[in-house]
């Protein structure tokens, strides 16, 4: 695919900024030769020496920088023969190798592990550069092992899904991903329309030859159930996504229901400030929080209220703004005080979304016409968010409200566009051969249909995709990975 596979590549594998340790990663037919120039053990020992899955304890030196240190250059008065001083190291490290072919990427690699730090693992990084290694792009070291047949295209995105992931459903989704699972549910697929397709062919080519018929039925069959497989891909999809990237969610309600309160509870931190000052919170605050693999986008508002205050006032626009594009509503109501005309006219208003009506302040004398707020949304529950009661029932509610189950532990899941266009392409087709098949089509009609969907679905999984594609899919990865 256009890919340079005869270069030697480096980049630093883990986060920028201040760490316990750097890992410098050099990945390429002369991985070992690089890092045995920039690497010292005690004892002289070199990394070509040592099997596959090994470490070496030593220094990393930058042999450039010590050919260009003018501290280093011969005295005036030396003797013939005598070398200029080694460069001063640039860290401790640990260096571990990997053989080829059993490595991440299926070549040589090296990783050299030093102290972290953007300084330190920037020279380490620099010294293996001088050493004769390229920077990697984008993905690259994903994109080898792909391209070496350690890793399908589905298994590759699903890598950086696991990087991604914020919360735990959308990390074990992206490594039963990883794992697999969906190449697996996939082939089961495609393996149905191959079956139909190889029949079909045949019957296609050698129309004279006694080959056993497959029936009408038959393959209105197996286009139905390839129809039902991809159908339940494209549904998990939108209830994966949410709960990979989050539910857009505002806390809105009148001043001083205890919506910061609830915020801060969620958050696990004091995220808003909680006074008894009505009209503390100005402007919007934002926090990701999970809730039992519920990944919500937090959007603390202003309470609702007409006022004469000019920065408050704003801040009530702006909790209106984050209303409509809320997903999940999560309703605040103060139960030790009766509804005020805002609270009614707030209920009136958020009729027919996903709402969660919160009767909070439990720990207090009951005042509020809790009958009225159930009449008009479907899920209320009672909490205190000052003495931490009700978080189970709320999360409880709040999964109801959306309509959003967990997916089955192991069930396949689409962890990207790219992924959930294949499908679609694939469903497209098996809709047009079934049609085909229902009406009385040609064979070869049908056939063409089936092998458009099978297409789409090699695509997915990488086993029929253009360079275009695949340099796109890489293109979105870090740099080190």
């Amino acid at each position: 695919m256009g890919e340079n596979m005869s270069t030697t590549i480096a980049a630093i594998a883990t986060p920028a900024g201040t760490g316990g340790i750097s890992i410098i990663r050099i990945s390429g037919p002369q991985a070992v030769e690089v890092a045995d120039r920039v690497f010292r053990a005690p004892g002289g020992k070199t990394i070509a020496e040592i099997p596959g899955y090994t470490a070496l304890f030593g220094h990393i030196f930058d042999v450039a920088e010590g050919e260009m240190n003018p501290q280093n250059a011969v005295p005036e008065d030396s003797g013939p023969g005598e070398a200029p001083a080694p460069a001063q190291p640039v860290d401790e490290a640990v260096a571990l190798k990997f053989a080829a072919p059993r490595s991440y990427t299926g070549e040589d690699v090296v990783e050299l592990s030093c102290h972290g730090g953007q300084v330190v693992s920037g020279r380490a990084l620099r010294a293996v550069l001088h050493a004769g290694a390229t920077p990697a792009g984008p993905g690259e070291f994903t994109k080898r092992a792909f391209l070496n047949g350690k890793l399908s295209l589905d298994q590759a995105e699903a890598v950086m899904a696991l990087i991604g992931a914020q919360g735990q459903s959308a990390a074990k989704a992206a490594m039963e991903t990883k794992q697999g699972e969906l190449r697996a549910q996939i082939g089961q697929i495609n393996a149905g329309i191959l079956h139909a397709l190889a029949a079909l062919s045949a019957w296609v080519d050698y129309p004279d030859e006694e080959i056993p018929d497959l029936t009408r039925e038959e393959l209105i069959a197996v286009i139905r159930h390839a129809l039902t497989q991809s159908n339940t891909l494209l549904q998990n999809f939108d209830a994966g996504k949410r709960l990979r990237e989050g539910i857009p969610t505002v806390i809105a309600g009148s001043p001083n229901v205890g919506k910061s309160t609830l915020m801060n509870l969620l958050a696990g931190c004091e995220r808003s400030i909680v006074t008894a000052t009505p009209g503390t919170t100005r402007d919007v605050i934002e926090e990701t929080v999970e809730l039992d693999g519920l990944l919500l986008c937090l959007r603390d508002t202003a309470g609702l209220r007409e006022t004469g205050d000019e920065v408050e006032s704003i801040g009530v626009v702006r909790a209106k703004q984050a209303l409509q594009s809320a997903e999940l509503i999560l309703a605040v109501f103060d139960s030790s005080r009766p509804l005020a005309p805002q609270d009614r006219e707030f209920i009136r208003a958020v009729q027919g979304e996903s709402v969660v009506a919160i009767l909070n302040k439990m720990d207090l004398p009951p005042q509020t016409e809790a009958a009225f707020i159930r009449d008009n949304i479907q899920f209320v529950i009672e909490m205190s968010a000052l003495n931490r009661q009700g978080l189970g029932e709320l999360t409880a509610a709040i999964a109801q409200s959306l309509g959003i189950s967990k997916p089955e532990p192991g069930a396949a899941q689409l962890c990207g566009e790219r992924q959930y266009a294949c499908v679609l392409r694939a469903k497209t087709a098996l809709q047009a051969a079934l049609a085909a098949t229902e009406q009385g089509a040609t064979y070869d009609a049908v056939a063409m249909e089936l092998d458009e969907a099978s297409s789409a679905l090699l695509a997915l999984t990488g086993e029929r995709v253009t360079e275009r594609v695949a340099d796109e899919v890489f293109a979105h990865f870090c740099v080190g990975k």
